[in-house]
């Protein structure tokens, strides 16, 4: 029994191995996919949010603010009630490609497509109705596909950038701080920025970290837009009645278009 307990091996539980980056992944590639982790995690579990917000817009020597009701829900959904200390003063809701618009004021009725170009002139979002939505919730454009690997990985003062596309197709990009999502960039394959969201002010909802202010840039239109939520609640029951309007009894009835229509209140 001696002879054979010498031939006798005995091995001990190994504590787990450290996480080490991906091979051939730089340090700031590992952070990255981590961030975008993050990122896709709270993507699959953010589906509404509704608040008052105080919404700041200028362009063209223009500004105006406005206090605002702001519902959206995922894909493509979306409510805005612009106020003045009367009462509601304009009321927009978005669902799909279909945009409906009331004005109390005037008791005119306006449905027609929500494209980039009526969400521009109503909501100050030059973006179809999934886009702005994405960009009111603090989540990356549809573009960028869940899981998939950044193709460059670089820092941009406090930020870490994570790069999609190449500069001959145009490039998107996701700015990191804090571990939260600082920046949403798109650039034209002419190297032109077309938009740039900044994110800021976040704070935990029921365990969703929310941004409270919204900042984006809109060079072609020569605009930018801030979004200052005052009360937002995530994930709250929002049904699809909120994002249909219908008539109120006598209103004036319109196609919408460009060249007629509504403004938002304030605007000269």
């Amino acid at each position: 029994m001696l002879a054979c307990s010498a031939c006798l091996k005995v091995t001990y539980p190994t504590a787990p191995e450290p996480e080490v980056p991906i091979p051939g992944w730089d340090a700031g590639k590992y952070q990255v996919q981590k961030f975008t982790a993050a990122l896709t995690d709270r993507d699959r579990s953010l589906y509404s949010m509704q608040s008052p917000a105080v919404m700041e817009y200028t362009a063209a020597g223009k500004h105006l603010k406005a206090k605002e009701d702001i519902v959206v829900r995922r894909p493509d959904s979306l409510r805005v009630e612009a106020r003045s200390p009367l009462g509601v003063a304009l009321l927009i809701a978005a669902r799909g490609n279909q945009l409906a618009i009331f004005d109390p004021g005037q008791n005119r009725f306006m449905r027609g497509a929500a494209t980039a170009d009526t969400l521009y002139k109503y909501v100050r979002i030059p973006m179809a109705p999934a886009d702005a939505v994405a960009l009111l919730m603090g989540l990356a454009p549809r573009a960028v596909v869940p899981g998939v690997n950044p193709d460059a990985v670089s820092n941009e003062g406090a930020m870490t950038i994570a790069t999609y596309g190449d500069p001959a197709t145009g490039t998107r990009q996701l700015g990191f701080a804090d571990g939260q999502l600082a920046m949403v960039r798109e650039k034209a394959p002419d190297g032109r920025v077309s938009y740039e969201v900044r994110y800021s002010d976040y704070h935990d909802i029921g365990g969703v970290m929310f941004a409270y202010v919204v900042d984006a840039d809109f060079p072609a239109a020569q605009s930018h837009v801030t979004f200052r939520f005052l009360r937002p609640i995530v994930n709250g029951d929002v049904p699809a009645s909120t994002f249909v309007l219908t008539p109120a009894p006598g209103a004036t009835l319109m196609n919408l278009s460009l060249k007629e229509g509504a403004s938002l209140p304030g605007e000269s």
